[in-house]
């Protein structure tokens, strides 16, 4: 997550920390985000940035990686140079180049190609340098079109796979017949390298 985090203790005190011209503009992207946030997402501080989760109380599993924490899903970061958009919903899983990608990745990379602005991302984080450079009409499609449950049950999906893949692996290592483990461990090696990035 994100690399400079503040030690405020709510969004309002990260909001007060910043100069002038960067809360300005974190507060325009806050504003398209909540404008579409689905009601069962919360919004609070989260890894020392604005974040945006669901909550133990509509998934009491948490963060697998935490689960002290809550299932993050978004997150706004003010970097020295530039401001940090983290998008676990559009989370690439894809090559450098941008192939094999979530559908939702691909319609944000389509999207935000559209408006004829500059995209900079990685797997999962936007970033700008002003709020002009943003495409926030997309960001907002982005958030309005992941609902809580949905995301949930596209996470719980992830996590699925993953723990399957692990199992073949744990098993070829072990020795199992190679007959099917054999055939299915080339797909398991590429399905895992997208499914691990992807959460």
């Amino acid at each position: 997550m994100p690399a400079m985090q503040s030690k405020a203790s709510s969004v309002e005190e990260y909001l007060a920390a910043l100069p002038e011209d960067r809360r300005s503009a974190i507060a325009q992207l806050r504003k398209v985000i909540l404008k579409n946030l689905d009601q069962d997402y919360a919004e609070g501080v989260q890894y020392g940035v604005i974040g945006y989760f669901v909550p133990h109380s509509v998934f009491p599993a948490g963060y697998h990686c935490n689960p002290a924490l809550p299932l993050p899903f978004a997150a706004i970061a003010s970097q020295k140079n530039y401001i940090s958009l983290y998008l676990m919903g559009v989370y690439c899983g894809c090559n450098d180049d941008g192939s094999d990608g979530s559908p939702h990745a691909r319609w944000f990379q389509q999207a935000w190609k559209q408006t004829g602005k500059k995209l900079d991302m990685g797997k999962a984080c936007v970033r700008f340098k002003r709020i002009e450079d943003a495409a926030l009409d997309v960001i907002g499609e982005a958030i309005r079109r992941i609902p809580a449950r949905d995301y949930i049950a596209y996470y719980e999906e992830v996590m699925k796979r993953v723990k399957s893949d692990a199992a073949l692996r744990s098993a070829a290592r072990k020795g199992a017949p190679t007959g099917r483990i054999a055939r299915v461990g080339s797909s398991v090696k590429s399905a895992s390298r997208r499914t691990t990035r992807a959460v």
